[in-house]
């Protein structure tokens, strides 16, 4: 099967600005708290797969009509894929290829997309380490996406160190992320 993984593209900033102008319009009078460009492609310079990820915050009274709203745009819902409070919303059409999410604010999912994304950032050693590990795991055709997860696992945890969630957060993380 294996994993695709680029050098980062500059074009990925402007490919989630659109999509989150796209999906404001779409949200409408949705009260959303924001729409977060998170993952690999959101840090300068990390070598990613090439899929933009977004997560559209909201509260969770407002979790349904966000849902509705993005259905009504053409956007097929596909539950929480396993991930409480994270509804996973297939986009219809792959321009760009995306991930999008909606997400309940403060949740663990959330807050650890943000942190990974600020660290990252913030750290270039841990950036290019990360890159380096990712690129090379996908350098091997047979990976799957579980074996890709669970590998880069180590150097996120590194990164989530650096982060105020608890220990017992980090362990749950890395529980998701390693399927143990």
């Amino acid at each position: 099967m294996g994993i695709t993984v680029v050098p980062y593209s500059r074009e990925w900033p402007e490919q989630f600005a659109r999509v989150a102008g796209d999906l404001e319009r779409a949200l409408g009078d949705v009260p959303v708290l924001s729409i977060e460009h998170v993952g690999s492609t959101s840090v300068p310079g990390l070598a990613a797969k090439p899929v933009i990820d977004i997560d559209v915050v909201v509260r969770r009274e407002d979790l349904p009509a966000t849902i509705t709203a993005l259905v009504a745009a053409g956007y097929t819902h596909r539950g929480d894929l396993g991930v409480a409070d994270r509804e996973s919303m297939a986009a219809p059409d792959d321009d760009p290829r995306r991930n999008v999410y909606v997400c309940v604010e403060g949740t663990l999912h959330l807050r650890n997309h943000l942190a990974v994304r600020a660290i990252l950032r913030e750290r270039p050693d841990l950036r290019d380490r990360y890159g380096a590990i990712k690129t090379e795991l996908a350098r091997d055709p047979t990976m799957n996406i579980e074996q890709y997860l669970a590998l880069k696992s180590p150097v996120l945890q590194d990164v989530l160190a650096l982060s105020d969630l608890t220990d017992a957060e980090k362990r749950a993380i890395l529980a998701v992320n390693t399927g143990r």
